[in-house]
């Protein structure tokens, strides 16, 4: 018999995405819209606080670990045993197998950066990328335009709302997981944690987020070990600079037929390259 792999014990504290609110239009007519919720989540590791984070509250417990994970609070599932959430109080304790854990030295070395939601990433994290390569695998252009196509259809709360950033991991144009959030970095983290509850490598994978693409969004999918990274939004050029140095393939504005390769450009094979578009000039003459 196959021994199951280790996961710490968790609740399923998952809550629903959004509710239905009235409005007045621009012709004060009487609407109904969707406002996507949004909770504060404490996260305690062993009673000590650690952060607060702003989210819709659909994955706690994964955005909980992917947290803890690409913070590098912990490098193995086996040194965490419990996961609590409890929306009451608003909070999570974490506890862990450590005898003795203290991570005010840990907090004092953070590096604030950009970010919605939320967005630290911390000074020790800085030596462990210099030593990290993503696999080097090729992409058809024609696979992600199919994934692109099967995102949109997954981009629920986002429809409903407009208030919430999605990401997606992928292999090929399937969708593993889809997952939004009020802060890019939060689906993020729940994506991470994912993969580290369920020791799912990155290796062939894509990751697809509507948010920036940042530094911290490279190097947090650079943590992950996925090849290619790319995104509705575009690219600082912090972010360009850890793909360039991590072998990431950055891939910036794709939406519809559209996208710009800003790193590994030699990994893209370009099979479905759309037809030039011909537009009017003020005259209404085609050129």
């Amino acid at each position: 018999m196959t021994e199951q792999p280790f996961k710490p014990e968790m609740t399923a504290a998952g809550l629903s995405h959004s509710e239905r609110v009235s409005c007045l239009d621009e012709r004060g007519q009487a609407q109904e819209i969707y406002l996507v919720g949004e909770r504060a989540l404490t996260i305690y590791v062993d009673r000590q606080e650690i952060v607060t984070l702003m989210t819709i509250g659909s994955h706690p417990e994964l955005l909980t670990l992917g947290y803890l994970k690409n913070q590098g609070f912990f490098d193995q599932l086996t040194e965490l045993s419990v996961i609590q959430v409890d929306w009451e109080t608003e909070a999570v304790a974490v506890v862990s197998t450590q005898s003795e854990s203290d991570f005010s030295e840990q907090m004092k070395q953070r590096t604030v950066t950009t970010g919605c939601g939320q967005g630290t990433v911390f000074g020790r994290l800085m030596e462990k990328l210099q030593k990290i390569k993503v696999p080097d695998i090729k992409v058809k252009q024609s696979t992600l335009y199919a994934m692109l196509a099967e995102v949109y259809a997954y981009n629920e709360v986002y429809k409903q709302s407009g208030a919430v950033h999605g990401c997606a991991l992928c292999e090929g144009s399937r969708i593993e997981l889809f997952v939004e959030d009020v802060g890019r970095h939060n689906a993020v983290d729940a994506i991470a944690g994912h993969m580290w509850l369920n020791n799912i490598s990155g290796d062939n994978k894509i990751f697809y987020t509507t948010g920036r693409l940042t530094s911290e969004m490279v190097i947090k999918v650079t943590q992950m070990g996925i090849p290619i990274l790319l995104s509705r939004s575009g690219t600082t050029q912090m972010g360009l600079a850890m793909a360039q140095q991590a072998g990431v393939t950055l891939i910036s504005r794709a939406k519809g037929q559209r996208l710009l390769v800003l790193n590994g450009g030699d990994k893209v094979i370009f099979d479905a390259i759309p037809e030039l578009r011909r537009k009017n000039d003020h005259r209404g003459v085609l050129r």
